[in-house]
């Protein structure tokens, strides 16, 4: 990262080394899904990692280099899952099975921690590389949905291109707000209305 205060210190070559980071790594979730951002202290992560302070120090310069290396890898999961589920075997035959690749996706990488998830994109530092990554990450999928929105003779908007854009920026924003709620459930009526709406702004008439 540009920002040295925000980037890691060293990038361990050795296993243990390599073990010792990811437990960091992972304790700093725990911590920061249950105490918040404020009180994800780097002790309290040293602690729940089982090792010195020193030690996480040896890795992270502070709690907000953390926070950007756990933000930038949930983004790379969200990334990957969206190109399986286009490149694993024939796609779905409707446009609503298509777009509910996309939302799947979406509810799917932002169901597993919904506490650490607010902290990650709510409230920690995006330094202008991570924010980069993440306008990276938006044209890749705007341009998969714009494809198969090109190709489905459903489809009835002029603008495709636009459309597409709305369509992942709609996606990414609902469930965000949806999953980080109080109370996340109901994923299946969520997902189901989603689709739903986006299916009839897609092909209704013009």
């Amino acid at each position: 990262m540009t920002d040295r205060r925000l980037r890691p210190r060293k990038r361990p070559g050795q296993l243990r080394a390599v073990e010792t980071r990811e437990r960091l790594l992972a304790a700093a979730a725990r911590v920061f899904a249950e105490h918040g951002y404020a009180a994800g202290t780097t002790n309290r992560i040293a602690e729940a990692a089982g090792h010195s302070i020193g030690s996480l120090y040896q890795y992270f310069p502070n709690k907000d280099a953390i926070l950007v290396e756990l933000a930038a890898a949930h983004a790379r999961s969200g990334i990957e899952s969206i190109r399986r589920r286009l490149e694993d075997g024939p796609l779905p035959e409707t446009l609503d099975g298509r777009l509910r690749l996309f939302v799947r996706a979406a509810i799917d990488n932002h169901r597993d921690d919904p506490a650490l998830h607010r902290v990650l994109f709510e409230q920690a530092p995006r330094p202008p590389e991570l924010l980069e990554y993440l306008q990276e990450a938006e044209r890749e999928g705007i341009s998969a949905a714009e494809r198969l929105l090109s190709a489905d003779p459903q489809v009835s908007v002029t603008d495709v291109a636009m459309a597409a854009r709305l369509v992942v920026n709609a996606i990414e924003s609902l469930v965000h707000r949806f999953v980080s709620g109080d109370d996340p459930a109901h994923f299946d009526r969520f997902e189901n209305e989603l689709v739903d709406m986006l299916t009839r702004y897609l092909t209704g008439p013009r």
